[in-house]
């Protein structure tokens, strides 16, 4: 008998090209593949959002996927990372030293044998070299026990080749940072549609790992804190408080939803006007401040003073009048 038919193997699946050729490839070989998707705020893939393109991948190759949504655990790892930053606030091998470890947990409790990535030598400049690579492994508990099958031939073996559990021959020896090789692979496999090709964090942009930093030093540290800094104007009050400015529709919508007992909403009656969240309200100014950036950023933008529809968390709505900035 075919010892690869009884092989169960975690697959990390974000959606992207890279994890989705890796997946396809496992398949392939005969390897029994559970995926696993991990959701965090910092995610850039566009459309509906990585989770659902991993479910999608997951979907169309007949495999299954589990979700698995970071926690407070992994703000603490962006707070305080031992291998340190990026260029920004990315703490790319501390975050992958997490989620490997959260794999590997996955991987015990189901019975997996081992884990594969779509990751490639030398596409990330801080954790896709043999030394970070090495580092992560031994890190996460996980030494040899990853497969990366798009490089797996320019690195050293690892225990799934040398037990045979996949063939090496049918591994691939893409390197760097373009992803012609990729693209080239997936229309010889027939995988279309995909989304992302290169994938992306935001801690990696400097307008967001700025937004990021300001708001960890006011002590802005859970998961909905994080989340609404990927939407609307942010401005810091003198008194510590924050004010949100939503752009368009969905923003206003999104801090809508985001809000907490503790936030209070803004709208100007009348005219086009944005959802302003004040957050962490210090006193009777911040109010009057946050209905000024709203009555500014109003599709009326001659008004001197506006009626606002004001909405506490606690459910309760009031009208009162304000003067602009």
């Amino acid at each position: 008998m075919n010892t690869w038919d009884s092989v169960k193997a975690i697959g990390l699946l974000s959606g992207g090209l890279d994890s989705t050729l890796a997946v396809k490839l496992m398949i392939e070989q005969g390897v029994d593949v559970i995926t696993v998707n991990f959701v965090t705020p910092f995610c850039t893939c566009t459309r509906k959002g990585c989770t659902h393109e991993a479910g999608k991948v997951a979907k169309q190759f007949g495999v299954p996927v589990k979700i698995i949504a970071v926690g407070e655990d992994y703000i603490e790892m962006i707070k305080h990372p031992k291998h340190g930053y990026g260029s920004n606030m990315n703490p790319c091998i501390d975050c992958r030293i997490f989620m490997f470890k959260k794999a590997k947990t996955y991987m015990e409790e189901i019975g997996a044998r081992f884990i594969f990535t779509g990751e490639v030598l030398g596409q990330r400049p801080m954790s896709q070299h043999r030394r970070a690579m090495n580092l992560i492994e031994k890190e996460s508990g996980l030494q040899r026990l990853i497969l990366r099958p798009l490089s797996a031939k320019l690195l050293s073996p690892t225990i799934p080749e040398e037990q045979q559990w996949v063939d090496r021959e049918k591994l691939l020896d893409i390197q760097g940072r373009r992803r012609l090789p990729q693209i080239d692979l997936a229309k010889k496999m027939g995988v279309k549609d995909y989304p992302c090709p290169g994938g992306g964090c935001r801690l990696t942009d400097p307008q967001f790992a700025k937004r990021l930093k300001e708001a960890l030093d006011y002590g802005e540290d859970t998961i909905r804190d994080i989340q609404l800094l990927k939407y609307g104007r942010h401005v810091r009050l003198p008194s510590g408080a924050k004010v949100i400015v939503g752009r368009n529709e969905e923003e206003n919508k999104l801090l809508l939803q985001f809000m907490n007992s503790e936030d209070i909403a803004l709208e100007v009656i009348g005219t086009g006007s944005p959802v302003t969240l004040l957050k962490k309200q210090k006193d009777e100014g911040d109010l009057q401040q946050a209905a000024g950036f709203c009555i500014q950023h109003c599709d009326n933008k001659k008004k001197e003073k506006a009626m606002l529809k004001i909405k506490y968390g606690n459910g309760c709505e009031i009208l009162s009048q304000y003067n602009s900035l």
